[in-house]
């Protein structure tokens, strides 16, 4: 029998998702069904399901990308609906995307202060914070170069540095690894896993991947946009 979490507050839940469906008329697609997670302070999750099984849907709604059709998400306890969305997906959410979405006319460095751009952070603050985290995801020397001049694994780390950029106490990573070769991919998970540990934030990974799902401490398992097991390890 599938093991659920539980929906009551929670003090040590970043993350709590009640009751949450989220469907689309156009097309008439049930995306999510009535799912409840929670997401523990400095977790490590992965949401696993195949592909139309609602994971990136679920992580749209936690990312505040999306809003359920009823339900509700929580973040820190707090619903999302009672926040401003534009303040929580930039200072309390970094995302990495499985595509980068580095902007191509900007330079690695200059892309990875982006988040920082509404910020109070004075430019020199910003420019040298954004050395440091790419000094942390091993880019040191490549801060001028223009996305087209880097490697896919180099770009992801890139996306990576800009996910971190805000202190966010939640990373939100939607298939890191996709486009990468294995071991570039490999590489990536490990980062992600050490500078979430050492940012003391809390990491959601999407993934069909079982070698990637298999390194979280929870386990989130989608079918068909409900619930099939929750499992702690």
């Amino acid at each position: 029998m599938p093991d659920r979490t539980s929906t009551d507050d929670n003090a040590d839940a970043i993350i709590q998702t009640v009751s949450v469906s989220r469907y689309f008329p156009q097309g008439d697609v049930h995306a999510l069904r009535d799912v409840s997670i929670e997401v523990a302070q400095r977790s490590h999750v992965a949401i696993v399901g195949k592909s139309g099984s609602g994971k990136s849907t679920l992580l749209n709604l936690i990312g505040g990308m999306d809003q359920p059709t009823s339900g509700e998400v929580r973040f820190d306890g707090q619903s999302l609906s009672q926040m401003n969305l534009d303040h929580y997906r930039s200072r309390q959410v970094g995302f990495v995307f499985q595509r980068y979405y580095l902007l191509p006319n900007l330079s690695a460095v200059e892309n990875v202060q982006i988040p920082m751009f509404e910020s109070s952070i004075a430019k020199p603050e910003r420019v040298e914070k954004a050395r440091r985290l790419l000094h942390q995801v091993g880019l040191s020397g490549r801060e001028k170069h223009l996305p087209r001049q880097l490697s896919g694994g180099e770009s992801q780390r890139v996306a990576i540095a800009r996910a971190l950029a805000n202190d966010p106490k939640l990373i939100l990573a939607d298939e890191p690894t996709g486009a990468l070769d294995s071991e570039s991919g490999r590489a990536i998970l490990e980062l992600l896993e050490s500078l979430q540990q050492s940012h003391q934030s809390s990491l959601v990974v999407v993934t069909h991947d079982e070698s990637i799902a298999a390194r979280a401490s929870q386990r989130i398992e989608l079918a068909d946009g409900k619930i099939e097991a929750v499992i702690a390890r």
